[in-house]
């Protein structure tokens, strides 16, 4: 029932993001980019449990710096920011998404500690994070997984929501009601 559950949900956020562009197209003229994001990653937020685990699992700290690509309403950085101490950045393609989250790091007291960009995850520059979560479907796991590897230092960790890497296998993986939470560390460079 799990199985079918999960199922249901990735074809019915894949169905919703079809609507999504469909809108998009008629309100506006979109970039490759923009359409492309839409249609693979609609906004689903993560439950809040599975957002302490990613946190738990990722072992943040203040001394991190927390990167969530496609951040939907800042959720995760949020959560960082205020329940570990560390800083955050939320990259988002979609401008209402951006502005919400905003204005949910001014009310939870975290503004100062965080911050939202409005960009393509595939261009943002994300160097500086410690930290990177993500809640993507696979084929944007899969098309940003050589620029996580090239881009992060060795040591940075990231964390996924659901879905994997394919051959980049986890250091661990993580059960919680039915929804599965990866990890891996970026590895020294050769």
């Amino acid at each position: 029932m799990q199985l079918f559950c999960r199922v249901l949900t990735v074809g019915l956020a894949i169905l919703m993001s079809g609507t999504a562009l469909a809108v998009h197209r008629s309100t506006r003229a979109a970039t490759p980019t923009v359409q492309t994001q839409q249609l693979e990653a609609p906004f689903v937020a993560t439950p809040p449990a599975v957002v302490e685990a990613m946190l738990k699992l990722a072992k943040v700290t203040k001394n991190d710096i927390v990167y969530d690509l496609g951040c939907g309403d800042g959720r995760i950085v949020i959560a960082a920011a205020k329940n570990y101490g560390a800083r955050g950045v939320g990259i988002d393609i979609d401008p209402q998404r951006i502005k919400e989250a905003t204005e949910n790091a001014r009310q939870q007291g975290v503004s100062d500690r965080v911050t939202f960009v409005q960009a393509d995850l595939f261009d943002a520059d994300i160097r500086e994070a410690t930290v990177v979560t993500l809640y993507l479907l696979p084929t944007l796991n899969l098309k940003l997984r050589p620029r996580l590897l090239t881009d992060l230092k060795p040591g940075t960790r990231v964390v996924s929501h659901d879905f994997h890497m394919d051959e980049w296998t986890p250091d661990e993986t993580v059960e919680l009601n039915g929804r599965r939470v990866y990890l891996w560390t970026v590895p020294a460079r050769r």
